[in-house]
């Protein structure tokens, strides 16, 4: 059972409750030394976490193997983030990818969290593979300095049917490190973002395991390939309750 709140600190069950910063109390006009240090220390792991690299070698051996690394138009992380529309394309000088016809091609961008990618990215790709162990899956394509769109070029490229970018989220004062998952069908460049589905906040601590993250993941591609599209239009309808006696339509 949780402590009482007592006069001299009301909030403390609801900060057990939640990441969010509430009763910080105060210091004068200020905040106190404490919360203080944590929003400075949480801010520097945002700030770090836009500007951190991926370590290609030990990602390359999270994901299992081998990976095709691809780059966007975006040359450096500056014009990255000063131009989000040179993430959304290959640069000019990629290599041709290796076309087949897959079901599913398995994007892994670093975004605005290599930190993220680095930390998850490995795990959501093997729940994935377990799950779909039926499925053609095109070679991992590792991408630098990318937007979620880029996975459209290259699910072309690839020939395959469906597209995942496993991408590392804008970083928050109470995480850094979330992952996101954007799945695209008949990827190709001048998708709008209204026909992607989206699972977020992949994180092992405060947010959706991996696990958990690849079974909405596997769920909402099963049903896109039977449906024929992503979007708006597919909701993720996996943990909903089975319909009531009363909530059935009737005539």
């Amino acid at each position: 059972m949780a402590d009482a709140p007592t006069p001299s600190d009301p909030f403390a069950i609801l900060r057990r409750a939640t990441a969010a910063r509430v009763g910080l109390g105060r210091a004068g006009q200020g905040l106190p030394t404490a919360p203080m240090l944590a929003f400075q220390l949480a801010q520097a792991r945002a700030r770090d976490a836009v500007h951190a690299t991926l370590d290609l070698e030990t990602l390359r051996t999270a994901l299992g193997g081998s990976a095709i690394l691809v780059q966007s138009a975006a040359p450096d992380r500056a014009a990255y983030l000063a131009d989000p529309d040179l993430g959304r394309r290959l640069a000019p000088a990629t290599e041709p990818l290796p076309h087949g016809e897959y079901d599913l091609a398995l994007v892994i961008a670093d975004g605005l969290s290599a930190t993220a990618v680095q930390a998850h990215a490995g795990a959501v790709v093997a729940a994935l593979r377990a799950r779909l162990a039926s499925w053609s899956i095109a070679p991992l394509v590792v991408a630098r300095q990318a937007r979620v769109a880029l996975g459209d070029p290259i699910g072309e490229g690839l020939g395959a049917q469906l597209v995942v970018v496993l991408i590392g989220e804008r970083p928050g004062l109470s995480a850094a490190d979330s992952l996101g998952a954007y799945i695209t069908f008949d990827p190709k460049p001048g998708r709008r973002d209204s026909e992607r589905n989206c699972v977020s906040n992949i994180r092992a601590a405060g947010g959706l395991s991996p696990d958990e993250a690849a079974g909405k993941i596997a769920w909402l591609l099963i049903e896109a390939q039977r449906l024929g599209f992503t979007g708006v239009d597919l909701k993720d309808r996996e943990a909903l309750p089975a319909p009531t006696a009363h909530q059935l339509p009737t005539r």
